[in-house]
């Protein structure tokens, strides 16, 4: 299977909201949790408030996680960490030129992640990270260590294929990685505080990865003149 083919697999499926009852589905306690989380954050949500958004008791929903931090893991994997994964995995299979796979790649952050609300996420452990120092750990392990390697390895590719310049790739992921942040920064937090804001993401995307190729494409020695031009 393609990158592309399994970067729009990927899509996390949506749970029906149901009325108060004894059980629910895993499924729909995480999404009550990720839309309180992005909304209050880590220290201000209560677990009672994440089991009535789900319509159930806060005792169903310690049936499937043990702690607030267990669920908080949970909401990380099934909505971020997961995609990584599986893009990760397509790696290989992608038969295009690296330009085309960074598109590829940017646009699907921005349509399976980005544009949801599991890039509040980043905003929250951007704010909350020094106060859990665990759950920062779990984030790094989870989203940051693999987000990078993907961007290392598309960086790499075309560096290996003769069509990307060679950087020094300490600091070369975040060329790649600045846009993806300040964009889910904007959406939920400088985007929210000016009406005049006018960003349009895909737009903005697109801007940001050709900027990029462009820094990062081979350049061709200019052509010697022949020696006709230099006698005339």
């Amino acid at each position: 299977m393609s990158l592309s083919k399994l970067i729009c697999n990927t899509k996390p499926a949506m749970h029906a909201k149901h009325e108060r009852r004894k059980d629910a589905r895993p499924g729909e306690l995480l999404e009550a949790a990720l839309a309180l989380f992005v909304e209050k954050g880590f220290a201000a949500t209560r677990v009672e408030e994440v089991a009535k958004h789900a319509g159930v008791s806060k005792g169903t929903l310690f049936l499937y996680f043990a702690s607030k931090e267990e669920l908080f893991k949970a909401v990380v994997r099934e909505n971020i960490s997961g995609h990584l994964a599986k893009w990760n995995a397509g790696f290989d299979s992608f038969e295009g030129s690296t330009a085309d796979m960074l598109r590829i790649c940017m646009n699907a952050w921005w349509e399976r992640l980005g544009s949801t609300k599991a890039s509040g996420i980043t905003k929250l452990m951007m704010s909350e990270a020094r106060n859990f120092p665990e759950l920062a750990a779990f984030y790094e392990h989870e989203v940051i260590e693999p987000g990078t390697e993907l961007i290392r390895r598309v960086l790499q590719r075309g560096m290996d294929r003769g069509e990307f310049r060679p950087i020094d790739m300490k600091y070369g992921v975040y060329i790649v990685l600045a846009p993806v942040l300040f964009l889910a920064m904007w959406k939920h937090s400088l985007g929210t505080c000016s009406a005049s804001a006018q960003l349009i993401p895909e737009e903005y995307l697109s801007v940001q990865v050709e900027t990029i190729l462009h820094g990062l494409s081979v350049r061709q020695p200019p052509t010697p003149p022949s020696p006709e031009n230099l006698a005339s």
